[in-house]
């Protein structure tokens, strides 16, 4: 079982993560240099039909994995433990992202327009440097780095 939670939490990231890399990469500075905020929707809804999918995966695998290496729930912030380190930092990225996920949502997307592109961008920015740090964080389980 969890050879198959790995699995799924890991192509689920690299679905989310790719896909933000591309979008923070290559298609926002098109869209920031043409002022096209059609040509970010446009990408948005097409990436958005895996992209959600993908962080749903994460979400419920990343807590199974989780429940498998600490489970005691409780124990998921204390800084004593050193797998806590690693359970604590991807569910602050994890609050992190879905806060910058609802100001997008509810905020900017609504109005978005070519005068508040740049808006958008600092949204997408940190999402995906939120994204390369789960994977970062993932990886430091196997290697230890926040240990």
């Amino acid at each position: 079982m969890y050879g198959i939670l790995l699995t799924l939490h890991i192509l689920a990231a690299t679905i989310w993560t790719g896909g933000h890399i591309v979008l923070a990469v290559v298609v926002l500075p098109r869209v920031l240099r043409e002022r096209s905020a059609q040509r970010l929707l446009d990408f948005e809804s097409v990436y958005e039909k895996i992209g959600m999918p993908a962080l749903i995966i994460q979400i419920i695998t990343g807590i199974m994995l989780a429940y498998r290496m600490l489970p005691d729930v409780s124990l998921w912030f204390d800084m004593s433990i050193p797998i806590a380190h690693g359970i604590a930092a991807k569910l602050i990225l994890l609050l992190l992202t879905f806060a910058f996920a609802l100001d997008a949502r509810f905020r900017v997307i609504p109005k978005l327009s070519a005068s508040n592109l740049k808006d958008m961008a600092l949204h997408i920015i940190p999402v995906t440097l939120f994204s390369v740090l789960f994977v970062v964080v993932g990886v430091s389980f196997r290697v230890g780095w926040l240990a």
